[in-house]
């Protein structure tokens, strides 16, 4: 009996196998991993040793060694030493892959092949947002406790409709510290998130048939939020430094543009400073408003981000959204905006007729939550890991599908955008690919009128590194696959 709470189970039946050393492993392999699927083998049992297998198997101990390694580089179990190999508490087919589904129907060419994924933890390759497994319930809960002790009646019923005070100032410090912006806790207001900010913008700054210039490729939702209250959407390209100012020229009657600076939604590069103070000349002479998206900036591996787009604004023309849910977990609906001050009236107005979103309780904790340096540990710590599975996934990409892709945007953020061999056609690899398990957002559906290489957006941050490991080689098989034949490779 093992010391755990399930015993050593030995009366594991081995599948006839031939008496090839392959043919040996593979049955090994099969009989192991069959009895991990069925919970013959639970979740924390202790494997029995390779000697006992051995010995009951009739193999060679090297031959199970080959075995058990195989079976913890998939994920089915984990080897400690001193405390033998583990059933892992995830079943790795059922969490590694996509749930079975029938074949894909035949669509016109006017039809989307696919609805717009949504991102969601541990699914690759859709996995854009803070793992939430990485969140540290524990400190989480003291802050929740403080929260709720330290609250006034008052407090609980009268609450300022742009927001908590003590959350305000904590916000307005981060950001002074953090994004360059110097700005006082009146200017912040709390939301549920950037796509709820945006809402409000376009319901309280926005008319039917209102010009809004947008990037493309871009951000889906955008697009959406501002359809949906009337605006007139101009597309505008995106270049290699980010958005085309000289396109914004032909638009001086713009009311607002959207941008996303830091980490270009979805392509990745991080616009300059040069191409930045062009675009508040713009602005400026336009009298518009730029709402800048500063999502996942919070995430950069290779140096300090560039400080945020707002900390050039001498106009007061940026409205600065930033977001709680792609840094803590995509539950917490904590977001906020920064907003030029003649803004402001217009804004609450349209919130308190809308109704405030945002808990007191949440507001409250967090605020704790940053005050205490809780915050900023538990941003280091998720930077560190989510640079270790972009590396890792670059590794296995770079080993197993040599020159058959190419990669950007892979400095920053919480994903990459994968381009395709050339003459490849996006939507059958991405329905290939979902055949293995591998769900991917293609790139042409965020293109409204720009025509660019097929690629996909590859998302890795909510993927354990068993998960990349995983599906990380079924991507690589599948470029090479797409690229074919290529000499000397």
């Amino acid at each position: 009996m093992s010391r755990g709470k399930h015993p050593v189970p030995l009366d594991l039946p081995l599948p006839q196998h031939c008496d090839e050393a392959p043919g040996k492993q593979d049955s090994a392999y099969s009989a192991l991993r069959q009895a991990i699927l069925e919970k013959r083998l639970p979740a924390g049992c202790r494997l029995p040793s390779t000697r006992t297998l051995a010995q009951r198997w009739g193999l060679s101990r090297g031959t199970l060694e080959v075995v058990f390694d195989r079976l913890r580089s998939e994920g089915y179990v984990s080897r400690a030493s001193g405390s033998g190999t583990r059933v892992c508490a995830v079943v790795p087919d059922l969490y590694l892959s996509a749930p079975a589904r029938a074949a894909a129907p035949i669509v016109s060419e006017s039809e989307p092949p696919y609805p717009p994924l949504s991102v969601r933890a541990g699914q690759p390759f859709v996995a854009r947002l803070a793992d939430p497994a990485l969140f540290p319930l524990q400190r989480w809960t003291r802050s929740l406790t403080r929260a709720l002790g330290n609250a006034s009646a008052q407090s609980l019923w009268d609450a300022d409709p742009g927001g908590l005070p003590a959350l305000r100032q904590q916000i307005a410090q981060y950001l002074g510290q953090h994004r360059g912006i110097a700005c006082e806790p009146q200017q912040v207001m709390i939301t549920t998130g950037i796509r709820h900010g945006l809402d409000l913008l376009a319901r309280s700054l926005l008319q039917a048939g209102d010009k809004v210039c947008l990037e493309d490729p871009g951000y889906l939702s955008a697009r959406s939020l501002f359809a949906l209250a009337g605006a007139r959407l101009v597309p505008i390209p995106v270049e290699e430094d980010g958005i085309d100012v000289q396109q914004l020229q032909h638009h001086q009657d713009a009311r607002m543009v959207y941008v996303t600076p830091a980490h270009q939604a979805p392509l990745g590069m991080t616009m300059p400073v040069s191409r930045r103070l062009a675009l508040l000349e713009w602005a400026r002479h336009s009298e518009a408003w730029v709402v800048e998206d500063d999502y996942d900036s919070e995430f950069n591996y290779q140096s300090a981000p560039l400080a945020a787009l707002k900390s050039l604004d001498r106009d007061d023309r940026v409205i600065y959204c930033g977001s709680f849910n792609k840094t803590l977990f995509a539950g917490l609906r904590v977001g906020f905006m920064l907003l030029p001050e003649r803004l402001r009236p217009r804004l609450l107005a349209t919130l308190q007729d809308t109704g405030r979103s945002v808990g007191v309780i949440e507001q409250l904790a967090l605020a704790d939550y940053i005050a205490s340096g809780a915050f900023l540990r538990n941003l280091r710590a998720a930077r560190q890991a989510y640079q270790e599975r972009r590396d890792l996934l670059l590794a296995i990409l770079a080993s197993e599908a040599p020159g058959c892709y190419s990669i950007s945007g892979q400095q920053a953020g919480l994903h990459l955008l994968l381009t395709l061999p050339p003459g490849s056609d996006e939507a059958r690899f991405r329905q290939r690919a979902a055949q293995q398990g591998l769900l991917l957002q293609g790139l042409a559906e965020h293109c409204q009128q720009v025509r660019r290489p097929a690629a996909v957006i590859v998302g890795y941050a909510a993927l354990s590194l068993a998960q990349i490991r995983f599906s990380g080689s079924r991507l690589a098989a599948l470029l090479v696959a797409e690229a074919g034949p290529v000499e000397g490779r």
